[in-house]
């Protein structure tokens, strides 16, 4: 059964990790946010289509104005299947997800989506037992990480909405395994609210440094950010975090980033209660604006749901139907634009032929993947923490750069693997080498040139999504059966 109702995270309103700061008068006098904006991961809406282990059909998710993928069609869509097919499927690889609180369901969820979709069972999961075989599910917890909400209290900061997190995780697990199927998933996850500088982003990084320092993973999910602005004492307080990329880089673990979802604009988290501040200016967010950090923006995926292989301008949402066509448009919640902080590295000097210009400062993000929730991706949750306005546990359709950084931190597994388990590391300066040759980047990258991310537009005016590089889709989405040979001889040969 299809439920009306919806539980709008507000996909253009949707803070994510957000700290406090003074940031001068620019921040005092820009508009407030809606209020009742709750602070979150970086998901941006997220929809119930059914309850109960059977997922919807497209019928069930057209009939609220979306279409839903699952994974078969993803992995045709991005043209991932061929390389799956040949036995490349992430094998001996693991996929570190870094996340707050944890959900007390995700064994049981995940062994549900499996079974709905025919994946691998993961070790780990309900139901298995000692002796089993192949790719592992397995939680690192940094403390209590229950999604049980904390005592309430008037003087608390409204900032740990725990049960956020057990979607997220859900996302992000179910996701990244549908990318790389054989490839084990570590859950890394740390009790504290997200609050920069002072304990939520610090006990993220110095998680990822743990785990590093330990050779669990070689790739990292980041779906959590913030405003470049937004971190109490500034600048200073966000290069203090950094350490965890530096040791990546130094292992060559590939970190990704999600954009954010809030388009082109940067939002404050004071004052809390009311929802927090709209900077008047474009912004971006980090992690997925830091040069050593992959950030991944986001598409309406406008492909055949059901199959993935061809375009459907047909099927809801309008933003397909306005494109006849057009395989994917930007979206516009895609956290996009020009860094306040990092220059422009040197991978960014040479782009794609007519390419938005980047000028002295680090443009964001540098590639893509499908974020809308109108076009989203399916996940089963029955965590009983996650309260929405109908109160109900299953099958949702969920939307958010959250999305785009999990599948593609899966891409990379699959890569590793088939580099012989060398890993790939920092991978930046190859993406756009790769680009910057007009006949790799034509075979290896969907160019999408369509689509604005103004999600406040006004009175933060967004970026449009050209040909080459943009700051809304970066350099495009993958066709990966293309990409990742091309990436793997790129980083062996340099």
């Amino acid at each position: 059964m299809v439920h009306s109702r919806v539980r709008s995270l507000a996909r253009r309103i949707a803070p994510l990790a957000m700290g406090a700061m003074t940031f001068g008068a620019a921040a005092a006098s820009a508009p407030p946010v809606a209020a009742g904006v709750v602070f979150h991961p970086a998901f941006s809406d997220i929809q119930f289509v059914r309850a109960g282990e059977v997922p919807p059909t497209q019928p069930d998710c057209n009939a609220i104005g979306r279409r839903c993928f699952n994974p078969t069609a993803e992995q045709n869509s991005y043209n991932l299947t061929p390389i799956l097919s040949s036995g490349h499927q992430g094998q001996g690889q693991t996929i570190i997800i870094v996340d707050a609180f944890g959900s007390e369901t995700m064994r049981h969820d995940l062994r549900v989506f499996n079974n709905a979709f025919g994946l691998p069972h993961m070790c780990g999961e309900e139901g298995t037992t000692a002796g089993c075989t192949g790719p592992t599910f397995s939680e690192l917890q940094q403390g209590n990480t229950s999604t049980n909400p904390p005592p309430s209290s008037s003087k608390s900061p409204g900032q740990e909405n725990r049960s956020a997190w057990a979607i997220e995780v859900a996302l992000d697990v179910e996701w990244s395994h549908s990318m790389a199927p054989m490839a084990n998933i570590l859950l890394v996850t740390t009790p504290t609210a997200e609050t920069l500088g002072v304990q939520g982003f610090p006990d993220f990084f110095k998680a990822e440094a743990n785990v590093i320092a330990r050779h669990r993973g070689s790739v990292i999910s980041q779906s959590f950010a913030s405003t470049e602005e937004a971190f109490n004492g500034g600048t200073a307080a966000l290069q203090s975090l950094r350490f965890a990329f530096q040791a990546a880089q130094a292992n060559h673990v590939t970190v990704f980033g999600s954009s954010g979802d809030f388009g082109s604009a940067g939002v404050l988290k004071t004052p809390v209660k009311a929802g927090g501040t709209l900077l008047p200016s474009p912004a971006v967010w980090w992690p997925a604006s830091d040069p050593l950090v992959t950030g991944v923006g986001g598409t309406y995926e406008c492909t055949d749901a059901n199959t993935g292989l061809a375009v459907d301008s047909a099927s809801p949402p309008g933003t397909c139907q306005a494109h006849p066509g057009v395989r994917e448009v930007g979206w516009i919640g895609a956290g996009g634009g020009f860094s306040h902080v990092f220059g422009k590295p040197s991978f960014q000097n040479v782009l794609p032929s007519g390419s938005t210009p980047i000028g002295s400062m680090r443009g964001v993000p540098d590639i893509a993947l499908q974020a809308s929730s109108r076009t989203g991706v399916l996940i089963y949750i029955t965590n009983p923490g996650y309260s929405t306005n109908v109160n109900n546990t299953g099958w949702y359709v969920i939307g958010g750069t959250s999305s785009s950084s999990p599948q593609w931190a899966g891409l990379i597994a699959v890569a590793n693997e088939m580099n012989g388990g060398k890993q790939l590391g920092y991978i930046n300066p190859a993406l756009y080498a790769l680009a910057s040759n007009p006949s790799t980047y034509a075979a290896d990258f969907y160019d999408v040139t369509t689509g604005n991310n103004g999600a406040f537009n006004p009175p933060v005016a967004g970026y449009n999504a050209t040909t080459g590089w943009d700051p809304v889709t970066g350099l495009g989405t993958p066709n990966a059966a293309n990409l990742l040979p091309d990436l793997i001889a790129y980083v062996n040969s340099h």
